[in-house]
C-alpha cells in the first residue's frame, strides 16, 4: 500500500480488520519491521487523537516520528500553481512536500475543506499535491472529504461489538453551532456500503451527503424511523453539501438521547469526537453505558498501525 486515502485504496478489507484486531492484542509484534524508518505526521489543522493514535501507532512499529503542525510551525503554504508569490505565502506546497518526503519514509497528512468552493474541496486539491510532490507513501489524517482511519476505527468497533452477522446500523445527523466537513460522514457511509450491513442515513431536509458516497444506504428524513431497531447509531454533524457549506437548521429535536435510544434494539452509540456536549449529543448518552466513543478511540490506534504496517511492507518490498 503507497497511498491511505479511502476505502478504495485497501485491497483486503477483511485482512486489514484482521490485523488490526491482531495488533490489538499483540502490539509490539512488527515492532523491528519500522526499525530505522520514519513517520512524519503533518497537520494543518487541530488534532487529538488521530495525532496521538498515530504516533502511538508508529512507535508501536519501532518507527521514529516526527509531528509538525504546518498551520502554526511552518511557513506560510502557497497551493496554488503559477502564482508570483509576492503576498502572504511563504514557501510552496511543491518544495515544501519535497523536502517532507527526503525526511520521512512515511508521511501521514491533515488538511480540512474551505466549506467555500465545493468543486476545489471534492477535488482534493491539497492533498493530492502534497502526495504527488511528497513521493512517498501517504496515509490520510483526515482531507477535505474522507477521514479514512476514524471510519476503520468505525468498522473495528462494530466488528468487535456486533451481536448479529448483518446488524442495522444508522448514521445521523446532529445539530452544531457551526458548519462542519461532510468528511466524517462521507467516510463512514463509503466504508459502511463496502461492509455486509442494514445501512441507513437520516438527516433534515437539505443536508444530502454526495451521491457517490450514500451509495446503496437507505436515507430518510425521519430519525425515529431511521432509528428504529437499530443495533449502532453514529451521531455526527456536517453541513449542507448541495447548498455548500451553509447551516441550514438549527436542529432542533435530533440531538439523540435516552428517549430515542428506546426506539432502538439498544444499540451502541457512536460519534468520531470531540462532541458538543448536550448539544450533538446528550450527557445521559455519554456518560451511560451505551457509548462506544472511548471503545472507537481506542481503536484508532490499531486502525492506525495496521494501515502503516501494511505501507511498510510495502516499503520493504522495494
Amino acid at each position: 500500500m503507497k497511498l491511505f486515502s479511502s476505502v478504495n485504496d485497501v485491497t483486503d478489507i477483511q485482512q486489514l480488520l484482521s490485523d488490526a484486531i491482531s495488533l490489538k492484542k499483540k502490539p509490539f509484534v512488527d515492532e523491528q519491521l519500522g526499525k530505522h524508518k520514519t513517520l512524519g505526521l503533518i497537520f494543518l489543522n487541530p488534532s487529538l487523537r488521530t495525532r496521538l493514535s498515530t504516533q502511538k501507532a508508529g512507535m508501536n512499529l519501532g518507527m521514529q516520528v516526527i509531528v509538525m503542525n504546518l498551520d502554526k510551525e511552518g511557513w506560510a503554504l502557497e497551493t496554488q500553481d503559477g502564482v508570483i508569490m509576492n503576498g502572504t505565502t511563504v514557501e510552496h506546497i511543491r518544495e515544501a512536500a519535497g523536502v517532507m518526503g527526503q525526511y520521512c519514509d512515511i508521511i501521514g497528512f491533515r488538511s480540512f475543506p474551505g466549506l467555500v468552493d465545493r468543486e476545489d474541496d471534492y477535488a482534493e486539491t491539497i492533498f493530492n499535491k502534497f502526495v504527488k510532490f511528497s513521493g512517498v507513501p501517504v496515509v490520510s489524517l483526515e482531507s477535505a472529504t474522507r477521514h479514512p482511519l476514524q471510519s476503520l476505527a468505525d468498522l473495528i468497533t462494530i466488528e468487535e461489538l456486533k451481536k448479529t452477522a448483518k446488524p442495522k446500523v444508522v448514521l445521523t445527523w446532529a445539530p452544531h453551532v457551526k458548519p462542519l466537513p461532510q468528511a466524517v460522514a462521507n467516510s463512514f457511509a463509503e466504508w459502511m456500503n463496502k461492509a455486509d450491513y442494514d445501512f441507513v442515513i437520516t438527516h433534515p431536509e437539505g443536508y444530502d451527503l454526495a451521491p457517490q458516497f450514500v451509495g446503496d444506504a437507505t436515507v430518510t428524513n425521519n430519525q425515529d424511523e431511521a432509528l428504529s431497531g437499530a443495533d449502532f447509531v453514529y451521531v455526527k454533524n456536517w453541513s449542507s453539501y448541495n447548498d455548500y457549506g451553509k447551516i441550514l437548521t438549527d436542529g432542533e429535536g435530533w440531538m439523540m438521547t435516552n428517549e430515542k435510544l428506546k426506539l432502538t434494539n439498544n444499540a451502541g452509540v457512536m460519534h468520531c469526537l470531540p462532541v458538543r456536549r448536550g448539544l450533538e449529543l446528550s450527557h445521559e448518552i455519554l456518560d451511560g453505558p451505551n457509548s462506544l466513543v472511548l471503545n472507537q478511540a481506542n481503536n484508532r490506534v490499531w486502525a492506525a498501525q495496521a494501515v502503516l504496517k501494511e505501507m511498510l511492507e510495502s516499503i520493504s518490498l522495494t
